[in-house]
């Protein structure tokens, strides 16, 4: 893949390495890489947040919004490929978080080098929720509804939500159609957020994240719904930098960054 295409798809926002770690950042369904425009800014030299734009939207919205997860994930693992010498990890919140996983699998039956580390938000694990063959749009606007974080103008302007229905009901299919059922859990540690408020993804659907993991598992239950409050997602982005830092060390100093399995719990998103 050339250099411009990569382009399409990775969104630094400004900042570029040298970095010890890249943080690969993925968007929830009808969302945009813009959601992790802040991130650069508060995070260390040390970690590299690259968002992932999927077709369909802002800049790609020309393109159209790809509605099947093995297609998708082909094309991030040849996307990603000339990456993964350094180390990196993986970002997703709510789809973004089921590419994330499905993401790792792919590459783990390939044999390529994996993340040292999955953060993933907002969603229950593969297997809560049963896929629906489409979505009609009354569904659609309701599902948006009932998530929040869209603003309430967009549900008055035809103009705006023709735009967006489209890609988001690609989206919601992506993610429903997929049904992954792994042999065996990978070792890759799972570091999972939960909103207090969130339904969708509550504290106790995010712990059931620890059974797909061989490796070190933790949960951390954050401040907002479904898409956390600002607070919450300073939460996340400290406890993200932290355990990559401590990763980092670990790896300096020779040792396994697979550590045992074992859930740790923090609520109000206390630090270690």
């Amino acid at each position: 893949m050339r250099p411009d295409e990569r382009a399409r798809w990775l969104k630094s926002f400004g900042r570029r390495g040298p970095a010890d770690v890249r943080l690969f950042c993925f968007h929830h369904a009808g969302g945009t890489a813009s959601a992790y425009r802040d991130w650069p800014r508060l995070m260390p030299a040390a970690v590299e947040p690259v968002a992932v734009q999927l077709p369909g939207r802002a800049d790609r919205f020309r393109e159209p919004a790809l509605d099947q997860m093995p297609v998708l994930v082909d094309h991030l693992v040849e996307v990603l490929l000339p990456l993964l010498d350094e180390p990196y990890a993986f970002y997703g919140l709510s789809m973004g978080a089921r590419v994330a996983w499905a993401l790792t699998h792919s590459l783990r039956d390939e044999g390529l080098p994996p993340p040292a580390a999955l953060f993933l938000a907002s969603v229950a694990v593969p297997g809560h929720r049963e896929g629906k063959a489409d979505w009609t749009e009354g569904e659609v606007l309701e599902y948006l509804r009932q998530m929040g974080g869209t603003p309430p103008e967009i549900f008055s302007e035809p103009a705006l939500l023709a735009g967006l229905l489209p890609t988001l009901r690609a989206d919601l299919k992506l993610v429903d159609s997929f049904h992954l059922r792994p042999a065996t859990p990978l070792r890759t540690p799972i570091h999972v957020f939960a909103g207090i408020d969130d339904v969708e993804g509550s504290p106790k659907r995010m712990n059931d994240w620890q059974a797909e993991t061989l490796g070190r598992f933790d949960l951390d239950v954050v401040t907002g719904g479904h898409f956390f409050d600002r607070a919450g997602e300073h939460q996340v982005i400290r406890a993200v930098t932290e355990d990559l830092l401590r990763k980092l060390a670990a790896v300096s100093l020779g040792l396994s960054i697979v550590e045992p399995t074992g859930a740790r719990e923090r609520a109000g998103g206390s630090l270690r």
